[in-house]
């Protein structure tokens, strides 16, 4: 559309309205960008989960180094397709075991905040073990599973094991709920 409307010989009312209007848009934006903090915030979590998602992929990507070693375009294309079968299936691991910690924080009494939960993600990947041959022990990994089919959720100290005194209460420690390690 841009280069048909640059054409100097084809310019006449439409192709300049189209223009304005272009421009007018981005003006638009940009003025309610720079008034509304709120909208500003939302636009970079935005660029943030896709940046994190990036970050996944490219994690999955150099496992091998970074190269694309197959010679045709379809053992490629096939090799990509691959890379986007294990960020998906990572995406969704993350998301159900997320839900489950959640629902296992707020089983015990934990108030987990649902404002809180918007700014979480599941492209996040530092339990993900990318590197390395995995062999697994099938019967074993099955013998584990709960009754619904799940890993169980590990429980991690998130001050290394050191109780907290607040005002008025008792030494308690922090807990939170990881997932499970995922071997890709």
């Amino acid at each position: 559309m841009g280069k048909l409307c640059s054409s100097k010989r084809q310019q006449n009312a439409l192709t300049s309205a189209i223009k304005e209007y272009g421009a007018l848009r981005r003006t638009v934006y940009a003025a309610r960008y720079l008034a509304d903090k709120a909208y500003r915030r939302r636009i970079a979590r935005q660029l943030n989960k896709g940046e994190n998602l990036r970050a996944l992929r490219r994690a999955l990507a150099y496992t091998g180094e970074g190269a694309l070693r197959r010679r045709h375009h379809e053992q490629q294309t096939e090799h990509m397709w691959c890379l986007t079968l294990a960020t998906n299936a990572i995406v969704c691991w993350s998301t159900e075991y997320h839900g489950l910690g959640v629902a296992a924080l707020r089983r015990t009494g934990r108030d987990v905040d649902d404002e809180v939960l918007a700014h979480i993600w599941p492209t996040h990947h530092e339990n993900v073990h990318f590197y390395g041959t995995h062999s697994v022990d099938i019967d074993g990994e099955l013998a584990q599973l709960d009754t619904d089919g799940y890993r169980p959720l590990r429980l991690a100290e998130a001050t290394s094991g050191t109780p907290l005194t607040t005002a008025g209460e008792p030494a308690r420690t922090r807990m939170s709920v990881e997932p499970p390690p995922l071997d890709v």
